[in-house]
């Protein structure tokens, strides 16, 4: 009995209410933190994931072996690898696609990599205009990669040292 009359009295009194108005008041005049985002970044975490690149030797052989371990290992499925014998007797991909719209960026592919082939950049500005837009072929991952290499095997170097 004694809970309801409480209940009744802070619904009447709009004591939620009361206690919004106070936390807006209180936010009100505190200096705004706003972050003009072209010219201003925030800094990103060392373990931020973004877009994918496919890295190669400093001979400029690429590095994936076609072991198909990323591929199998990916939750949501958004790689697709073909590959074919070369006549040195060493496998290599003929098709290495990733489906950035299925991607959930989990760094499975990268943490199953053996060679360390396919790697997660701290590139975050990409944008697609139509769906196929996001879909990666592995011209397009290799130029990630070469455009990008400095910066990576940087990141690389940087995460062996917390290992």
């Amino acid at each position: 009995m004694i809970k309801r009359i409480r209940d009744f009295c802070r619904s009447f009194l709009l004591l939620e209410l009361v206690h919004g108005m106070r936390v807006t008041g209180r936010h009100l005049f505190r200096r705004k933190i706003t972050v003009q985002f072209p010219e201003e970044k925030t800094p990103l975490s060392p373990r931020f994931r973004g877009l994918h690149a496919l890295r190669r030797y400093p001979n400029g052989e690429e590095r994936c072996i076609g072991c198909k371990l990323c591929e199998a290992v990916c939750p949501a499925q958004a790689i697709t690898i073909e590959t074919e014998q070369r006549d040195d007797g060493t496998r290599r991909t003929t098709r290495y696609d990733i489906d950035l719209t299925k991607c959930i960026f989990c760094g499975f592919c990268e943490e199953s990599c053996p060679v360390d082939s396919i790697v997660e950049t701290a590139i975050f500005e990409y944008h697609g205009e139509t769906r196929g837009d996001l879909h990666y072929t592995k011209e397009m991952l290799l130029a990630v990669g070469d455009r990008y290499e400095q910066s990576i095997a940087n990141d690389r170097a940087r995460d062996s040292a917390y290992r």
